[in-house]
């Protein structure tokens, strides 16, 4: 039976006839494991990851298990398996699987942290300008309810050093610090933070850190109990390509019983002398498709058979193609990197021109470029305005690149193409 597809947006246009007379680059020999659209160009796997075939159909078996007896699964077989599938995550985030719960995003988990502990007005806590503004947002909401502050950490960009990171958060330290949020992988400038150093130096000074590793597992290496943070999380539907909605969360054990779940349900009062309250908590929270979390293993299982080096092949491979991708934009368009190699992992970002004439137009997305690039030219790739601190809006901007499995670096050098073709006519 062939295999039927959504007519894509934009699948009318061919390759000879995009603007700019671009031509249209080949994908990876392992593109035929995923499901993008024929005709586009997608370098955005950092927003919300991109799910395989085989996990998708393991994830679609497992669905059809649990349709054929809902309640049986789930008082039977749900809460060994989530066991299982814990310890195989375990093994791969470095940590006792105890201490891990499945959560349906890293911001979910950000949130269910900031809103399990107690502050005290005056109390501050610690964020920074390149973390994550759903994260940052968490923190305002449980702030201005009870009268304590957020502090902002100014991590200078673009960075030289990772010593100037670590310098920024920790000059922002001050006795009335209860916790500080940050990230291992920043989300808009896809640096990859010394995570290590800060979370030692803010345990040093008696504040907890709360890591969002949500690019970190499957883009670097993560061990969890030697970095030793109170919290951290991190997603799995984006590097190891789970399903949509499967996160961790990691507790600390010596904070466990401080953490709630944001739905509190059955295990709040289950008579389970076995399990912990951390784990009957968060193992069950409500009816849900669970399929997506017991699909984990599978991911991580397909995801490092790509290579035959494994998971650190991959890695290796993604990494290299990222910087690859970042030096086509810093030559199409000068300028110099906005941080040093060492701190690239999968993605990478690269100025691109300031606006020209007729921009900016309302915008779906982050820039009214991007919806350009989209819709003319058929490329996924966000643009990201960065606005130095305490200076007017400049228009400053660069353009963030993904490297997965299923990447090329001629889809660098299209996306290139796409932005000068784009800017050149910005006016018409």
């Amino acid at each position: 039976m062939a295999e039927s597809r959504a007519t894509p947006r934009g699948a009318a246009m061919h390759a000879e006839s995009r603007p700019g007379g671009l031509s249209f680059p080949e994908p990876s020999p392992l593109a035929h494991h995923w499901l993008m659209q024929p005709g586009l160009v997608f370098l955005n796997h950092g927003s919300f990851g991109a799910m395989p075939r085989p996990v998708l159909e393991f994830q679609r078996r497992l669905q059809e298990e649990v349709l054929a007896d809902p309640v049986g699964f789930i008082v039977e077989e749900l809460e060994g398996r989530l066991d299982e599938a814990r310890a195989v995550l375990a093994q791969f985030v470095g940590c006792d699987a105890n201490d891990l719960a499945f959560v349906h995003n890293a911001t979910s988990a950000v949130n269910t942290v900031v809103r399990s502990l107690s502050f005290s007005p005056g109390d501050e806590l610690l964020t920074g300008n390149h973390e994550y503004n759903a994260c940052n947002n968490a923190l305002w909401m449980v702030a201005e309810r009870v009268g304590a502050g957020v502090v902002i950490a100014e991590v200078p960009y673009p960075i030289r050093e990772p010593e100037e990171v670590v310098r920024a958060i920790l000059s922002k330290v001050t006795g009335r610090t209860k916790l500080a949020l940050v990230s291992h992988v920043t989300s808009p400038t896809a640096a990859v933070f010394p995570i290590e150093r800060i979370v030692a130096e803010l345990a040093a000074r008696g504040v907890d850190t709360l890591v969002d590793g949500a690019h970190t597992p499957g883009m670097v290496e993560v061990d969890i109990d030697r970095l030793g943070a109170a919290y951290y999380t991190g997603n799995l539907h984006k590097w190891p390509s789970a399903p949509l909605g499967s996160a961790f969360l990691h507790v600390r054990r010596d904070r466990q019983k401080d953490i709630r779940p944001l739905v509190i349900s059955h295990g709040a009062n289950a008579a389970r002398p076995d399990r912990p309250l951390f784990r009957r908590e968060f193992d069950y929270v409500a009816s849900l498709d669970y399929t997506g979390w017991l699909s984990v293993p599978r991911a991580l299982e397909f995801m490092g058979s790509l290579h035959p080096g494994g998971w650190p092949e991959l890695r290796r491979r993604n990494r290299e193609l990222a910087l690859a991708m970042r030096r086509v934009l810093v030559e199409s368009f000068g300028g110099t990197p906005p941080v040093p190699e060492e701190m690239i992992g999968s993605m990478a970002t690269a100025w691109i021109p300031a606006h020209g004439p007729g921009e900016p137009r309302e915008s779906k997305y982050h820039d009214s470029l991007q919806d350009r690039l989209v819709h003319e030219y058929r490329v996924q790739a966000p643009i990201i305005p960065w606005v130095p601190t305490g200076e007017a809006a400049c228009g400053q901007r660069m353009a963030r690149v993904s490297a997965q499995a299923y990447n090329t670096l001629g889809q660098a050098e299209y996306l290139a193409g796409a932005i000068k073709a784009a800017l050149s006519d910005v006016g018409d």
